[in-house]
């Protein structure tokens, strides 16, 4: 029996480019408060030195894999359930929420024993060096707590599967003011250095989820209903949640090994201050593309919701804009950031040890800014094939654009053509808007037959 539609609901399956407005602002935000404790983390860390932020740039990748186990599990749950929204089958909806958490928990028990287990090898592989022990005092901790984010990522993914932007954009505020609290007291005042830094990121974030908690199951004023008596195992649930969700999840370990590999490229070019200098610039060009991120996951629900309902006016219209709005957000702020780059740059030489760094992360910024006026119309392609279910072709685009074209063009433009790490940054926004490009066109002949088939089974037919 369905139940009575909420606000949220309503506002999903109506108008796409209100929708998209709505559920992404509020996304904005959540992803600005991310960005900032991750800036947060990153300029406490200088404090210690060129090594210890290395050695989160070293770690960074690996994290990209952790939290994209549950925004991988989360984007299928997300996809699933606004799928059985726009569809009007509540109970299913219900069933897909429940069938994402279980997932969480296998998930999370699987990779928190393999990656601990082989962190010393990974980190060996990836040329952590000499910063190796900061790495390992940071990383033991932060994955020792897996489930922690995984399942953080699929209860926020169920709230935004509603349209419920408010209270998931609230659960991450509680992450992000108060791991900026716990930094510099675990940092310096506890005296536990790098590790601090990662007890601070573990505990803020089990709050997080004790809240979301507290939601679904003690104050239960959702639209889905979360109750273990609507479970009902269904192996198609698991099989279609994985369809995005594994996707989902090796693009983000796609970031990671791009990461990896550019990190690798630093190293050779100019050694592990590169690195830094690199890890220190994209945590601040990443606050541009926070508009990007905010609108794609917004692109999620309201292109599920249109896919369910075989409404491809909707599904078509979110694409569009959705790639519009992105594009004018992200120059804009990509143009402040670049204005400001001497200034942002300043926050990370405030000791000694860290004080060289700033004239090259602020030259850094200004050659990657340009990073975010190559991504709109890719990453907003990707989020509507996840939308719809269809997280193979999400990934094919990402490989295409990460993997291959923006390191092959990193190589080619650093040591090929002799431009150095200038060629290496240049390599890494030509290959993202090549890629991006063709997963454009892909998702523009996807909707085209999407619409052909749509107008000749679903449409009522005449009678003469």
């Amino acid at each position: 029996m369905a139940k009575k539609k909420s606000e949220n609901i309503e506002m999903i399956t109506g108008d796409p480019k209100k929708a998209i407005v709505k559920l992404a602002l509020p996304m904005m935000l959540s992803m600005l408060l991310i960005m900032l404790y991750n800036i947060a983390d990153s300029i406490w860390v200088a404090g210690l030195g060129a090594d210890a932020l290395a050695a989160i740039g070293f770690i960074t990748p690996l994290f990209m894999v952790l939290v994209g186990l549950g925004n991988g599990i989360g984007a299928g749950a997300n996809s699933l359930i606004a799928r059985y929204i726009g569809a009007n089958n509540y109970k299913q909806a219900n069933n897909a929420a429940l069938h994402g958490i279980l997932l969480s928990v296998i998930v999370s028990v699987i990779f928190t024993v393999l990656i601990e287990a082989f962190m010393v090898p990974i980190l060996q592989f990836m040329g952590a060096g000499k910063t190796i022990q900061y790495a390992l005092d940071y990383s033991y901790i932060i994955f020792g707590f897996l489930f922690i984010f995984v399942y953080s990522g699929v209860a926020s993914a169920i709230f935004r599967s509603e349209g419920d932007m408010k209270r998931a954009t609230i659960a991450i505020a509680v992450t992000a003011i108060l791991n900026i609290i716990l930094d510099p007291v675990f940092i310096y005042i506890l005296n536990f250095g790098i590790s601090g830094a990662a007890w601070a990121t573990v505990i803020s974030a089990t709050m997080s989820c004790v809240v979301m908690s507290y939601w679904i199951w003690g104050k239960k004023d959702l639209y889905l209903d979360l109750s273990f008596k609507n479970f009902d195992y269904q192996s198609y649930i698991m099989l279609d949640t994985l369809q995005v969700a594994i996707p989902s999840t090796l693009e983000n370990i796609v970031f990671s090994a791009l990461a990896i590999i550019i990190n690798s490229m630093l190293v050779m070019a100019d050694g592990t201050t590169a690195v830094a200098v690199y890890t220190a610039s994209m945590r601040i060009v990443q606050l541009s593309m926070i508009p990007l991120i905010g609108i794609g996951t917004a692109v999620l629900t309201v292109t599920g919701v249109a896919y369910g309902a075989h409404n491809y006016k909707n599904l078509q219209t979110a694409h569009s804009y959705s790639i519009k709005l992105g594009f004018i957000v992200s120059i804009a702020l990509g143009i402040v950031i670049y204005i400001f780059s001497p200034q942002i740059a300043a926050m990370f030489a405030y000791t000694s040890a860290s004080s060289t760094l700033a004239p090259q992360i602020a030259h850094a910024i200004s050659v990657l800014t340009l990073f975010v006026l190559a991504i709109p119309h890719g990453i907003m392609s990707s989020m509507m094939f996840q939308g719809v279910g269809k997280g193979v072709y999400s990934l094919l685009i990402t490989l295409l654009r990460s993997l291959i074209l923006e390191s092959v063009f990193a190589y080619i433009l650093g040591f090929i053509f002799g431009w150095g790490v200038v060629g290496i940054y240049v390599g890494i926004i030509l290959g993202c808007f090549v890629g991006g490009t063709v997963g454009y066109i892909w998702a523009k002949l996807f909707i085209r037959r999407f619409k052909a088939i749509s107008i000749k089974k679903y449409t009522p037919q005449k009678e003469d």
